[in-house]
């Protein structure tokens, strides 16, 4: 006989699970005594909602569920953003919540929601366990769902009663599976396509960043020499310094990229993901479009795929590129003529020394400071849009932005996880000072933890992408102004080191200083948006029309 407690950390052992990220709370003790004596880590943390996206943050990187934990109530109701940041973004990650008694609660409603009927529209499993015999089956069918593609969230609800059940059922090990890959004459019939056309393009999604494509689509592109075109979510896959690769589509349209798009005859999209911002619209008469993901298109008016190459996208990419040779007819002079244009312009400010620091300045510094295999977790803020267009990643997942949901928060609990996944790799969070205050009290979790971290806070004393947004309308600037911290001090008080930018030729080595320490270190760079709305808005649209 086992506790039903001891009995789901055996099973959380039996899925490979290194930490579990959360709060507990009086409904989790038994569980929080069974994971005393469990090879697996308890990471305390300060808010649920950081939690979940460390765990998430943890999926996203390993493939493998990041698990975390809350207890009910307002417990389990701070998991909801982090709930939907995992189910949009594709992470895969469990979460626990608990319950009060179901079969003999003494304490009427106090603190009782239907959590399993809140996460119902955010997850792609939810469950009360109701015995500790379906502890093994339950825990094993929410690992199986979160990491599945597409992956997401998950979550498990286990009452206090439940918990302190004994039962003799076995834990279920996780199952052999391999993915599904593409049916043979789909692979043929789309690289007859990509054989005809004159001007194929690759297209990179979000979908092709989740499991270890890279090489295979590196040897794609390098056997073939077609232009390859990134989303955001999709920086990486190809290394950025590729003389193949063209851009990214940082922005929604109207930029250097969206002319190699538009001038393209067939589109390879690799990995398409429909939470992103379409990266193309398509249209009758338009460029066709083969489709190769794990799943089949979900088709609207703007995307309706000709082809669709429907399997594990590593395998699918290894046939074309068996089946592909270069074609005479093929023509990529526009497509590196775009590159050359983007380039130079990518250039234009990135010598800055004005200060507060300009965008383009700040993307030139951060790179130069960070090795080629280090990691970069954006929050969500305006700096995102700069540095998923003008940031040279070398590797998959070195850039860690959410274009999914797009929530402020995540960007220091991101990079915590990603430093605990990789301790011997290069970290920078990379916040706005909106973002950084929603979860600021992990600073505590990080000096804890004695990570070594630089926090980069983008101090514009305001909600920047916002302002942009309102220049675009044509409105006044009102309602997006605060106050802040003095961000040093502030550091400092949790046992961080604190350190103030005060012209922009200190900003590269400080960062190499803070990374040569050690320990938590938080920079409070001082930045200048005022040319978010002339660049962004008409300058790029003037320029790349003339390409």
């Amino acid at each position: 006989m086992v506790k039903a407690s001891d009995l789901f950390v055996r099973a959380l052992e039996a899925e490979g699970v290194e930490f579990v990220f959360g709060i507990p709370g009086e409904e989790n003790l038994d569980l929080l005594e069974s994971l005393r004596g469990s090879k697996i880590k308890l990471i305390i943390g300060r808010h649920e909602q950081a939690a979940g996206f460390m765990a998430a943050t943890y999926g996203r990187l390993t493939g493998n569920a990041g698990v975390c934990l809350s207890t009910l109530g307002p417990g389990a109701t701070n998991l909801v953003t982090a709930a939907a940041y995992a189910q949009l973004g594709a992470m895969p990650m469990v979460m626990v919540t608990g319950q009060k008694p179901i079969k003999s609660s003494k304490q009427g409603q106090f603190q009782i929601i239907d959590i399993v009927d809140m996460m119902q529209p955010l997850t792609k499993f939810t469950k009360v366990i109701v015995s500790g015999d379906n502890v093994p089956a339950h825990v094993r069918e929410a690992f199986r769902h979160a990491e599945e593609e597409r992956p997401g969230a998950t979550h498990l609800e286990l009452p206090e009663d439940i918990a302190q059940e004994h039962s003799t059922m076995p834990v279920l090990e996780p199952s052999y599976t391999r993915r599904p890959i593409a049916e043979e004459k789909a692979v043929r019939q789309a690289a007859q396509a990509i054989s005809a056309a004159r001007k194929p393009l690759l297209l990179i999604g979000a979908g092709a960043n989740r499991k270890l494509t890279a090489k295979m689509l590196r040897e794609l592109v390098e056997k073939l020499g077609i232009p390859v075109v990134t989303t955001q979510m999709g920086k990486g896959v190809i290394d950025e310094a590729s003389s193949h690769f063209i851009g990214n589509t940082a922005l929604s349209d109207g930029d250097f990229v969206h002319r190699a798009i538009d001038q393209a005859d067939l589109i390879i999209n690799v990995g398409h993901d429909v939470v992103e911002k379409p990266p193309f619209f398509m249209r009758p008469g338009g460029p066709a479009v083969v489709h190769i993901n794990f799943s089949s298109a979900e088709v609207d008016p703007v995307y309706f795929p000709q082809i669709e190459v429907v399997g594990d996208i590593a395998n699918s990419l290894w046939q074309l590129k068996e089946q592909l040779e270069p074609q005479d007819h093929w023509s990529f002079a526009d497509a590196h003529r775009i590159r050359n244009a983007l380039q130079k312009h990518i250039q234009e400010g990135a010598q800055d020394d004005s200060f507060p620091v300009k965008p383009q300045r700040l993307v030139k510094e951060v790179r130069e400071a960070v090795p080629a295999d280090g990691i970069i977790a954006l929050d969500n803020g305006m700096y995102k849009i700069w540095f998923a267009r003008n940031y040279q990643a070398h590797a998959p997942n070195t850039v860690l932005l959410d274009n999914a949901l797009a929530t402020m928060g995540a960007g220091l609990p991101s990079a915590m996880a990603a430093k605990l996944v990789y301790p011997e790799r290069s970290v920078l969070a990379i916040c706005g000072d909106g973002g950084f205050m929603m979860n600021s009290q992990e600073l505590e979790t990080a000096v804890r933890l004695k990570l070594d971290l630089v926090i980069l806070v983008l101090r514009d004393d305001g909600y920047g992408m916002i302002k942009w947004k309102q220049a675009q309308m044509d409105f006044h600037d009102f309602g997006l102004d605060f106050g802040n911290p003095d961000f040093v001090a502030y550091a400092q008080s949790y046992g961080a080191s604190g350190h103030r930018i005060e012209a922009t030729e200190e900003l590269q080595p400080t960062i190499e200083r803070c990374r040569q320490e050690g320990g938590v270190h938080l920079i409070d760079v001082p930045v200048d948006y005022q040319d978010n709305d002339r660049i962004l808005n008409r300058e790029i649209r003037e320029l790349s029309r003339k390409v």
